[in-house]
């Protein structure tokens, strides 16, 4: 396989198997996501639209590049979100501050998922953690692969 080919691969197989294992941990082992957690989701949502391109449409090199800057923007948005988890800073949305306006009346209210707490980890790497480490290599790798012409 060429590198185009790795490229197309890594562009498709990485945001499949990182929402397939997001899906598992929440409906498999209730690991509800948070408003942060959601937002990693949605560029690995693009990028496997981007990846499929890239095996159908021309440039196949562009399309695989874009889903590369995608799979990357996920990992960026991991890195921010497990500094959140971990206390390095502070986030940016009502999901890490003390609950004080919860519903407890409303029992069809969706569960309050905070975001500076992390719900599991390996090794002291929160979800959000893994997601920054793989979804930056892969993404990096991505587009490496892309812009390699021998």
């Amino acid at each position: 396989m060429d590198a185009l080919g790795k490229a197309r691969a890594l562009a498709v197989l990485v945001p499949a198997a990182l929402l397939g294992g997001a899906y598992v941990a929440q409906y498999g082992f209730g690991l509800y996501p948070c408003e942060m957690c959601w937002w990693q989701r949605y560029p690995h949502f693009a990028a496997l639209g981007l990846g499929l391109a890239a095996f159908r449409l021309q440039p196949a090199r562009v399309w695989a590049a874009l889903a590369g800057l995608a799979i990357l923007t996920s990992g960026v948005i991991g890195g921010f979100h497990a500094g959140v988890e971990y206390g390095w800073w502070q986030g940016i949305t009502a999901c890490t501050t003390l609950p004080g306006q919860i519903d407890v009346m409303n029992p069809s209210a969706a569960p309050l998922v905070r975001c500076d707490v992390a719900p599991w980890s390996l090794w002291g790497i929160s979800l959000a953690g893994f997601n920054f480490l793989i979804s930056t290599a892969a993404g990096a790798a991505v587009l490496a692969l892309a812009a390699y012409k021998r």
